[in-house]
């Protein structure tokens, strides 16, 4: 798998290099000026084909058509067991799969938790905006009926390990 990504990457590489290298040799001044640029039309192309070869791979099938780099990255991660996916569940019945690092604290998973709502509001449309401070406010992340308060404490010291599910729930008012 990692081979697959690092040749797909290899090409996209080759392809940027063989573009600058169709320029015209006899404008050297005006070739140090421009060396970095290329048609941006093009370079999306070349990018986009070796993106969508590399998405074909069986282990990034399941990712969505606009992939980031992080997704991948994360996805590689992954199959070489350096990170780990936490289901965390909505209240609504909504399962997110969040991937974090094995070692990853709270704190983490908030924030790999905000990542994922943008990239799907971003793909989806939806709420422009969502206020992180009033979620967690309103809000305790929880795992086998323990509350995650500590955002500085590993997930592994919670017992959480890859595929378990972390739930929302809502914080009761105090009276």
């Amino acid at each position: 798998m990692a081979e697959t990504v690092q040749e797909e990457t290899q090409v996209l590489h080759a392809a940027s290099v063989s573009v600058k290298e169709e320029k015209s040799p006899c404008k050297e001044v005006e070739e140090e000026e421009d060396e970095e640029d290329l048609p941006h039309a093009e370079f999306l192309d070349i990018f986009e084909e070796g993106l969508a070869r590399i998405v074909q791979d069986p282990l990034l099938c399941d990712l969505p058509i606009q992939v980031t780099l992080e997704e991948i990255n994360s996805q590689v991660a992954l199959e070489y067991g350096q990170a780990m996916t936490v289901r965390v569940c909505k209240h609504d019945g909504e399962v997110m799969p969040i991937v974090v690092v094995q070692n990853a604290t709270v704190l983490d998973l908030k924030k790999a938790i905000r990542r994922f709502m943008e990239l799907k509001q971003q793909r989806e449309g939806g709420v422009k905006h969502i206020s992180w401070r009033y979620v967690w406010r309103t809000f305790h992340l929880v795992f086998d009926g323990e509350k995650l308060e500590d955002d500085k404490m590993k997930l592994k010291d919670y017992g959480i390990r890859n595929r378990d599910e972390v739930t929302f729930l809502k914080k009761l008012k105090k009276k």
